[in-house]
């Protein structure tokens, strides 16, 4: 009998690793034309925020996005759960409610069974129906690499609305998941993984960021993102420069999944985040005094990652509690 082909063997990156280097989307997207003024449009491409956001009425806005990616596991049905979550993280990341999803999907028709197309399919549907909604509809294509995810629509009242850009002075920062996504990643691809290690990257990347929509209308929440391609560095920078500050982040404060630094200390990294800092490491301070693997780790691209909360120190600890309630124990 014909071994299963490995997903990740069809696809040149897998996961939020797959994105476009953050200078690199700079370049191409400071060349489109400016757009028209829309009244409605609460958020669009001015700030690099997680999602679009269109005021409905007066106790309604429509939050819209859309992400894919190619395998980064072999499993299809966990490779659809992670895609269908990381999907959804960014309606979350607005302070939103998912209503809604379809699914994008491009497949090497030649290459994989229905079966295995379909089980891909599947997993991205039980988030869904996890997160409360229908994938009511989608796309497909045949295509060199498989690629799957979600285009997802949610509703978050105006007023409640979280962007990347509303950081104050003072405020601190939350981090709800632990670091290492894509170095556990790079680990499965060259099979270094451990099952622990293994059990923690599906853990962590099937974790629904739902708390997210609970905490727009939380006193002393100011921002909020989730940390997922660019790295922490990169996806905090959006927060400091977004909100006219700078922000402090201790190379030691994230937590960080089971085997990551041992993995990050053995050379284990993805070409992601020699990228990310590539982009973005002139704008750091202090980070290109640390060891390669330290840097590399903050940098690292986070499929399905944590939330990164902006928050008035005298509120923080009340966020925090709530956070880990939510089941994020590893939150700091």
């Amino acid at each position: 009998m014909t071994p299963p082909v490995r997903l990740t063997s069809l696809a040149h990156g897998g996961g939020c690793g797959c994105k476009i280097a953050p200078a690199v989307l700079q370049d191409i997207l400071s060349k489109m034309p400016a757009a028209a003024a829309f009244p409605n449009l609460l958020v669009g491409t001015d700030s690099s925020d997680d999602a679009a956001v269109w005021k409905l009425n007066d106790t309604q806005a429509l939050v819209a996005t859309t992400d894919f990616f190619m395998p980064v596991v072999d499993d299809p049905f966990d490779f659809g759960r992670i895609a269908a979550t990381n999907a959804l993280s960014d309606i979350y990341a607005m302070g939103g409610t998912p209503i809604m999803a379809l699914a994008l999907v491009g497949m090497p028709i030649d290459k994989l069974s229905p079966d295995t197309i379909g089980q891909i399919l599947a997993g991205g549907a039980a988030v869904c129906a996890a997160a409360g909604i229908p994938v009511a509809g989608g796309h497909s294509i045949d295509s060199v690499e498989p690629i799957y995810g979600l285009v997802a629509l949610g509703l978050v009242h105006p007023d409640r609305v979280l962007k990347n850009t509303g950081g104050q002075v003072g405020d601190l920062l939350i981090l709800t998941k632990p670091l290492g996504v894509g170095i556990l990643s790079a680990a499965f691809k060259q099979e270094k993984i451990s099952a622990d290690g293994y059990g923690a990257l599906i853990a962590s990347t099937t974790q629904l960021n739902r708390v997210g929509q609970v905490l727009g209308g939380m006193a002393g929440v100011h921002a909020l993102t989730d940390v997922t391609g660019f790295g922490l560095l990169g996806h905090g920078l959006e927060i400091a420069r977004g909100s006219g500050l700078t922000a402090v982040i201790s190379a030691q404060a994230p937590a960080v999944l089971p085997d990551v630094e041992g993995l990050a200390k053995a050379g284990v990294r993805t070409g992601a985040s020699v990228r990310n800092w590539t982009s973005y490491g002139g704008s750091v301070d202090g980070a290109d005094a640390l060891p390669d693997w330290h840097r590399d780790l903050l940098c690292d691209p986070q499929t399905s990652g944590g939330l990164l909360i902006s928050v008035a120190a005298d509120q923080a600890e009340t966020i925090l509690t709530l956070v880990r309630s939510e089941g994020f124990d590893k939150a700091g």
